[in-house]
């Protein structure tokens, strides 16, 4: 029966097995989709806040419920306070609300939930603040019915008005440990100018950028005549919540953190000796200069640049610091592009100047090459000039200087220097040959095997 046989083939270099040590290595396009799952579940987790706000309970709704058990009367309800730290001046509005037996209009009742709670039933006239005229005038009879059920709209302009008052800013320069003081006094009378008594002061405790206490206590004025008047005092107590604290203090520490990446880039300049470098340095300081007032602009509700403590610490001296690295940079610059100008070199072309100093000797003829080392100490004839021999006599360095396009001074004539004077001695003996002119080094001697010849005798060399 005839078959196939598979062929083994050689594993290469990449189908040879690696251990992970029991870790599965995850793609780069895996590592993406799970960062962004990541990246949507999160935002996704935040935006829950959103939620589930319906389903709180009314936050008056225990209060008028204590009231018409209580004390059942007039409530006073500040459903929004407005501070401005820049005027400075606070507007509280208020609405006006009956609680209890004989206090509720007809149809009106549930306001906040509360069924004991509704429009007042009768007209009144509130004062604030001992006012000669009243702020607002509350009429039911103005209120208009629902055709289908009979029930009392709530308008709001006609159950709410709004008061100012002046803010104590004692500790306004402490932003953002800001605390504002607010006393304000109360009174309501009715048709036929009768005092009526006001249970309740209250507002809510939290608005955009601030914390709102307040606290209402039962008080009274007297008339010329030294009748008493009953009137209803609140005090408010407003201040920054700790959110808005955190975020103040962590811009402020990265206003202080970013002028000192200033005084970092100044540093590192220094060290570069071109202006290259120095110019990255000089972008990025000029985008901190930049920076720096949009983080001071950030800042929640951050009153004017009046002065205030956090400025006097933080942005005036950061905006100064931060210009001045900025200065001093530029002057670097200035300084790396003057050494520049002046550590340009002056180029002389070499045989110009070598021109100008002594024109260079015409080279003879070079005779052929001896067969004997000796026929040119003979006849007089001068060696080819080679590697060694430019060694010998201590050209080299003149060569690579002349070479790398330096100066060099040309050598003597061999015609102006003296003779030097070659000895031969017996077989035994050598000769030295001492070299006292062309281009030698002084006090260098150069030995040379001479012939068989027992006598001394001296030959001149040219």
């Amino acid at each position: 029966m005839g078959g196939t046989k598979p062929i083994d083939r050689p594993r290469g270099k990449d189908d040879v097995p690696r251990a992970t040590g029991g870790i599965v290595q995850i793609h780069n396009f895996t590592l993406l989709a799970i960062a962004i799952i990541f990246s949507l579940f999160f935002i996704l987790a935040l935006s829950c806040a959103f939620f589930g706000d319906d389903e709180d309970e009314p936050y008056f709704k225990s209060v008028l419920n204590e009231v018409a058990q209580t004390s059942p009367g007039i409530v006073l309800l500040g459903e929004n306070v407005d501070v401005d730290v820049d005027e400075p001046s606070i507007t509280i509005r208020w609405s006006v609300i009956g609680c209890g037996d004989g206090y509720v209009l007809d149809g009106s009742s549930g306001i906040h939930e509360s069924s004991s709670c509704g429009l007042p039933s009768m007209y009144l006239q509130i004062y604030v603040d001992s006012s000669p005229d009243p702020t607002a005038v509350y009429d039911p009879s103005q209120l208009p019915f629902v055709r289908q059920t009979g029930r009392r709209r709530n308008i709001q302009n006609l159950v709410q008005f709004d008061s100012d008052h002046t803010l104590d800013v004692h500790e306004d320069r402490l932003y953002p440990f800001d605390t504002y003081v607010l006393t304000s006094t109360l009174r309501a009378v009715d048709a036929s100018n009768a005092t009526v008594p006001i249970s309740k002061l209250t507002t809510i405790d939290q608005v955009s950028s601030f914390l709102v206490a307040s606290s209402d206590l039962d008080s009274y004025g007297t008339t010329a005549n030294g009748t008493q008047v009953p009137s209803r005092d609140i005090d408010l107590r407003v201040q920054r919540p700790g959110q808005a604290r955190a975020f103040t203090l962590l811009l402020f520490g990265l206003s202080w953190m970013l002028t000192h990446v200033t005084f970092g880039h100044v540093i590192l300049a220094k060290k570069h000796k071109e202006v290259k470098p120095i110019l990255k340095h000089l972008v990025s300081a000029f985008a901190i200069v930049l920076a720096i007032p949009q983080l001071r602009n950030a800042m929640p509700d951050a009153p004017g640049f009046d002065g205030v403590l956090i400025d006097c610490i933080g942005f005036f001296p950061q905006m100064i610091l931060s210009t001045f690295s900025v200065l001093t940079l530029l002057l670097l610059i200035m300084l790396r592009e003057f050494d520049s100008m002046n550590d340009k070199p002056l180029v002389i072309g070499v045989t110009a100047a070598r021109s100008l100093i002594a024109p260079a000797p015409a080279s003879p003829k070079e005779p052929p090459t001896p067969t004997s080392p000796l026929k040119p100490l003979i006849l007089g004839a001068k060696q080819k000039i080679t590697v060694s021999t430019t060694l010998e006599h201590g050209d080299l360095i003149s060569e690579k200087r002349e070479l790398k396009g330096d100066y060099v001074f040309p050598p003597r004539s061999s015609g102006s220097s003296g003779s030097s004077t070659i000895h031969h001695r017996s077989r035994s003996s050598r000769s030295f040959f001492a070299v006292t002119a062309f281009g030698g080094r002084p006090g260098s001697v150069y030995g040379h095997q001479l012939s068989r010849s027992s006598t001394l005798r001296s030959v001149k060399e040219r």
